[in-house]
């Protein structure tokens, strides 16, 4: 049978590359040739501890000769046990219970249904740029690209979007752009949602499929505020920027607030299919019994995967190197920058960075795209993002090294100069 028959795969994939790979390690990814590439897409942002971490695979080895799955609601595995320990240790004290499901939309529809229970609130507040998922709840809760939602309609209604804080497409300084949004946020609960009626609010700390952009701390500390004055839900998307992608080990630790619900995945599971619900015990049990569930999630085999990954990005400092070889990233980007006009902005947190590229004030998706290809062709990976896919993101494993970087800044220069004129 071939491994390569891609005309037997729904059309509905998107690819980047038609590589099927013989193996991966560290932030490498080889062909059958032995062709190595450099993966600085991390599966988007998956493989925050690097392909096959040693310790991951040993973890998912002992797992699968034990049990592979033993459903949650029958048998409690030892895993998922000790995966709620593990989260329950980088959590804030008052997070101290668990819910788990095998992907980021699963999880942000489970909060969006845990807030309403616990709120006995119908609507929803969330931001320009967002992506929270592809189900029908989270398709209504996502406004990054029109791409996502096409044809679906009608989806689920109580749904009300706020602006982001998007500085520089909305060309005003960052404090304009947050005083802009907050007035805005103000007006929506007047005008559109009553507080009364309002059971969450759910934001991105950095905005992901929207173009990769941080929202500013003094922003998500008044929005958090706002929250507690009306009894609205603080819930933290952190299924893309969390597991140290931004240089801590979740991005609303940057505004120094404590969420009411923290959503993870991704990088929870180091390729794994696992998420996260995570909240405080008062929050949980306002959730009805057996209101909501799922046949794997919590199985013992992605939380023994899980379990080792929360040990390897505190045994070595995942989020720390995250932050030094983000500053380096980012650095080397802007010195860039003052050679390529055309990359209107640079930003970012940790390995959470984003080139954003313009011509005449206008998005330019163009560059970006063969800029992209140009880096596929050098065996550099990559990704784009942003409403008008004129973004290229970085998120190569939280492992990468020095030289790793310096190399995939050589190969970017190098692509962008052979297509920019």
């Amino acid at each position: 049978m071939a491994t390569d028959s891609f005309e037997l795969l729904a059309p509905v994939w998107t690819h980047l590359t038609e590589i099927v790979p013989e193996r991966a390690e560290g932030i490498y990814i080889y062909d059958s040739d032995g062709t190595r590439y450099a993966d600085f897409t991390s599966g988007i942002g998956v493989t925050n501890t690097g392909h096959c971490h040693p310790r991951v695979v040993e973890a998912v080895k002992r797992q699968a000769e034990t049990m592979l799955h033993g459903q949650v609601n029958i048998v409690v595995p030892r895993s998922t046990l000790e995966l709620a320990a593990a989260l329950n240790d980088i959590t804030p004290p008052s997070i101290n219970r668990f819910f788990f499901s095998n992907s980021g939309a699963e999880a942000i529809e489970g909060a969006v249904k845990l807030a309403k229970h616990a709120t006995g609130r119908q609507n929803v507040i969330v931001f320009q740029g967002s992506f929270h998922g592809r189900t029908a709840q989270t398709m209504a809760m996502t406004t990054a690209k029109t791409v996502y939602r096409v044809g679906y309609q009608p989806l689920p209604g109580g749904v009300v979007t706020a602006p982001f804080p998007y500085h520089y497409y909305m060309r005003m300084s960052e404090d304009e752009a947050v005083d802009y949004c907050l007035r805005e946020f103000d007006t929506l609960l007047k005008s559109v949602t009553a507080p009364d009626e309002t059971a969450a609010v759910v934001i991105e700390p950095v905005l992901g499929e929207g173009g990769y952009v941080p929202a500013p701390d003094r922003f998500i500390r008044e929005l958090k505020a706002r929250c507690e004055q009306h009894g609205i839900l603080f819930i933290a998307d952190e299924v893309q920027s969390g597991f140290g992608r931004t240089g801590k080990m979740f991005a609303y630790q940057h505004a120094g607030i404590v969420p009411d619900i923290i959503v993870m995945a991704k990088g929870l599971g180091s390729g794994l299919p696992i998420s996260a619900i995570a909240a405080s015990e008062v929050l949980m049990s306002k959730w009805r019994t057996g209101t909501h569930g799922g046949t794997y999630g919590g199985n013992g085999f992605a939380a023994a995967a899980a379990v080792a990954t929360v040990q390897v990005m505190r045994d070595e400092n995942l989020a720390d190197n995250a932050r030094v070889m983000g500053d380096r990233l980012l650095r080397g980007l802007r010195d860039i920058q003052q050679r390529c006009p055309v990359i209107g902005d640079v930003r970012g947190r940790g390995l959470m960075v984003a080139t954003e590229f313009t011509s005449n004030g206008e998005p330019d998706a163009d560059i970006a795209k063969a800029t992209l290809s140009a880096c596929i062709d050098r065996k550099l990976l990559l990704l784009t993002c942003g409403t008008f896919g004129n973004v290229i993101r970085w998120i190569p494993p939280l492992i990468v090294n020095e030289a790793q970087i310096d190399e995939a800044l050589a190969t970017f220069e190098d692509a962008l100069s052979s297509v920019a004129h």
